[in-house]
């Protein structure tokens, strides 16, 4: 397991390293001595330690603007899940969308056949195919 200094840990975490090092002067995070005598973090520890002390997500506001360009508002048609990805079909319009994504996400989204969604699309790679061309 990887063991973490308190500058990388606290860069990890989002906090100033005198914070990480208050708090593990006060016990809410073990930290160990290094072969070259330095104070660090093991891996499991900060993994365990970030998970319970992870702060809220803040209340999204509106979006105004956006990079996506193409958004395509239509019905969740289909929903198939596994035990850790899902593919979610719709129907926009006259446009089949189709999109994978983690059971997370679609069971957090709410997603199944009736929820309106809007899929945002931006793709850097579009595969063109020519089909064959008739005699």
């Amino acid at each position: 397991m990887p063991s973490y200094r308190v500058k990388e840990a606290a860069d990890l975490l989002g906090v100033s390293d005198d914070s990480l090092r208050r708090w593990a002067d006060s016990g809410r995070v073990a930290t160990t001595v290094d072969a070259t005598g330095r104070r660090v973090i093991d891996g499991a520890e900060l993994a365990r330690f970030a998970e319970q002390n992870a702060a809220p997500v803040p209340e999204a506001r509106s979006i105004v603007r956006e990079s996506a360009r193409n958004r395509f508002v239509g019905l969740v048609t289909k929903v198939l899940r596994d035990t850790v990805m899902a593919q979610v079909e719709m129907q926009c319009g006259p446009y089949r969308v189709v999109s994978l994504m983690s059971r997370e996400a679609a069971d957090e989204l709410g997603l199944e056949p009736g929820v309106t969604a809007v899929a945002s699309v931006k793709s850097t790679n579009v595969v063109v195919e020519v089909p064959e061309v008739g005699s």
